[in-house]
């Protein structure tokens, strides 16, 4: 399977990049990382180029939000109904509970919301779901 990575909007979080990265090769996927800095449209543009099966966003900073509340426009703009949209990291800016973070991102268009939760169950997730989606 192959994954487009990297960390949206001008996070500048490279060590977490790089263990993502990393996680996801050792559990077999190919790996498109785009590092930090990343516009959304150079996200798509990216699993299109590749076609991929998977796109992973990351966060760090809280920020996110502001950067891909146009996803789900985009993934209307191509035929994306086959990739797996996931998200993960620190995903708003201060104290926000995972209960109202993870409908705003589902209604962003993300299949899978990761809310500060340890990579390797947010891994484990998506393996579980491409299990049983793909």
């Amino acid at each position: 399977m192959k994954v487009v990575t990297g960390v949206v909007g001008n996070d500048i979080h490279v060590v977490a990049n790089r263990l993502i990265d990393i996680s996801l090769q050792e559990r077999g996927f190919e790996v498109f990382n785009l590092g930090v800095n990343t516009h959304l449209e150079e996200f798509i543009d990216a699993v299109i180029e590749t076609d991929s099966d998977v796109l992973l966003i990351s966060s760090l900073n809280g920020e996110a939000e502001g950067w891909c509340r146009d996803l789900l426009f985009l993934k209307e703009q191509f035929d994306m109904s086959k990739v797996v949209f996931m998200i993960g990291g620190n995903l708003a800016v201060g104290e926000v509970d995972s209960e109202i973070i993870i409908p705003k991102y589902n209604s962003y268009g993300f299949d899978l919301v990761f809310h500060q939760v340890d990579l390797n169950e947010g891994l484990d997730a998506l393996e579980l779901y491409i299990k049983n989606n793909l």
